[in-house]
Parts: structure tokens; sequence; C-alpha cells
């Protein structure tokens, strides 16, 4: 980042949410107030949108361990979704709320440059991920631009690849990629679970905080799984670089943090 700017704040609103007009309206006053005080970067997942897409084609999406394997319809559907509906809706809705956003993917500028995924040895059977592309760098000089001039970057999870294919790219990796590139002071993860619980159906089991040796716990009895495993895993990655804070939780719970989840080293 440019020194002449404080550390920017990353944002990643789960796809569910997008469908949430109540989930929306907690959210943008927000952001608003966060961008008041530091740079914001807003990235948006899909995969609910993805799914209902492609049950109206008639087409059944697969997902290994929270992560979807992307055929060359999957491809399309992403990028009519995530790169297309999805990130002008958002775009518009800041605007509502007197933001001055700007809508992007990572193939812009080469923002998001990846790296076909190869195969993955998952319990004993290699897992082919088709068009799904693992992050090789971040091109952050278009955001650092965007960002002082106080434009709010809106973040599609597509990347590209040296010969110009594009490729679905997970939304919490590439918040938690653009978080270090950027060096950002605090980095969320914006879900309709709000923050990681020890029994989904109840909210009292929710967690202050979660280290490695929790989420190692979480992780083989089950209660962390799917996308809130992606989550976890990812935001205790993003702490072995310069993020300085990761919190796991809600739309309204943004500023106050008290029902959120910190991802901590230790406790």
């Amino acid at each position: 980042m440019p020194s002449s700017l404080s550390s920017p704040t990353v944002v990643k609103v789960s796809g569910a949410l997008l469908d949430e007009p109540d989930a929306l309206a907690d959210l943008w006053p927000v952001v608003q107030a966060l961008h008041g005080d530091a740079p914001v970067v807003l990235v948006h997942g899909g995969g609910t949108q993805m799914t209902a897409l492609a049950d109206r084609l008639g087409h059944t999406p697969e997902r290994v361990q929270g992560r979807r394997i992307t055929g060359d319809l999957d491809l399309k559907i992403a990028q009519w979704t995530m790169g297309g509906a999805l990130n002008t809706q958002l775009v518009s809705q800041a605007q509502q709320h007197d933001l001055t956003a700007i809508g992007l993917s990572g193939a812009d500028a080469e923002l998001i440059r990846v790296s076909k995924r190869p195969p993955w040895a998952i319990n004993g059977n290699a897992v082919d991920f088709g068009w799904v592309g693992d992050i090789e760098a971040i091109h952050s000089g278009v955001l650092e631009g965007l960002l002082a001039q106080s434009f709010i970057p809106v973040v599609a999870p597509l990347g590209i690849d040296d010969d110009g294919q594009i490729y679905n790219v997970n939304a919490d990796t590439v918040a938690c990629a653009l978080a270090e590139a950027l060096a950002a002071e605090t980095l969320f993860f914006v879900t309709g679970a709000g923050a990681v619980r020890r029994d989904a159906d109840d909210p009292t089991s929710r967690l202050d905080t979660c280290d490695p040796a929790t989420a190692e716990q979480g992780i083989a009895a089950g209660w962390i799984a799917g996308g809130m495993r992606v989550k976890v895993e990812t935001a205790l990655n993003a702490l072995d670089g310069p993020v300085g804070k990761v919190y796991i939780c809600g739309p309204d719970d943004l500023l106050s943090r008290s029902r959120a989840t910190e991802v901590v080293h230790e406790t």
C-alpha cells in the first residue's frame, strides 16, 4: 500500500447474504462507518446464486470439502452470476448508500493471477476441480489506485492465467490473498451463520475465539465443516502474513464484534 494510505479493511460477504434484504440493510451502514475510518475492499461470493442458476439449467454442481468443482458450464455460471449480476447489484446498492464503488473481477488488470489447480488426493481419490484456479500472484496496483481515490472496490472471485483463461476462485481465498497483499488491518468473513458455533443451531455455543487447536478439534468432530472450514483455515493462513486481525461474524456485528469469532494464533 502507498505510505499515504492507512491500512485497509477487507470485507468478504457470503453469497447467501446477497439474497437477504434484511442482511444487506444491516451491511451497508456498517460499510459506511468502516469506510469513514479506513479504505474498504469488498469481496463477494456467489455459490448460492450459482447453485440456483445451475438448478434452473438442470445441472447439479459438485462439491468436495466445501469447495466447488467447476466444469465448463459451472465456469460460465460463475461468470454470469458473480462477474455479472451480483457484482453490479452490489455496486448499485453501494451508490444508494452514498458510497462510490467500482466493480471488478480478478481478471481486470490481472488483479488475481492464477494457475489451474492440480488434482488433490482426498480420501484416497484424485479429485480434479476443473476450472478452479490457485492464486499465484496478486497485482494490487489497481486496488491501491482506487483506494487512494476513496473508491470501494467490489471484487468478484474470478482469476486469470498467463494464457487469458478465466478461472473460478474460492472467494474466501481471494479475500485472504487481497488482505495479505494490501497488508490489511482487519479481515472480516461475513456469513449468514454469523460466528463459529459448536452447534450450528445453538447461538449460545458461539466461540469468542478460534485458535489452531480448536479448529483442528472442530474439523475432526465435524462442527467446523464445509464453507466454515474453508473460512477458518483461510483465516489462520491470513494471520501468518501481515493481516492484523480476522473475524467471522454476521453483517450486523462488523463494528461491535460482540457476537463475532476472532480467529487467533493463540488464545
